[in-house]
């Protein structure tokens, strides 16, 4: 690897603003704001929105849309239109 090309590799936390949760990982991603984490030391912190602890397809409450329900509804319903 060429030197001074790479941007800074470091320890940061993640924080979920849906759920609370917080990730302890490393990233090129820095902040101004920083957080106490559970082993004393302070690490910046990045807030966002959401977060595989927060994302429905994740935490299993994704709603699934009923397809063939929905025409058979539009249908049901316009039947005797134009008649």
């Amino acid at each position: 690897m060429k030197s001074g090309i790479h941007p800074d590799y470091n320890t940061v936390v993640f924080r979920d603003l849906a759920s609370g949760e917080t990730f302890l990982t490393r990233s090129t991603v820095s902040s101004s704001k920083t957080i106490e984490w559970e082993d004393g030391n302070s690490y910046p912190v990045i807030d966002v929105e959401i977060s595989s602890a927060s994302h429905p397809f994740y935490t299993g409450k994704q709603r699934i849309m009923d397809s063939a329900g929905r025409v058979e509804k539009f249908n049901s319903r316009y039947k005797n239109f134009g008649k």
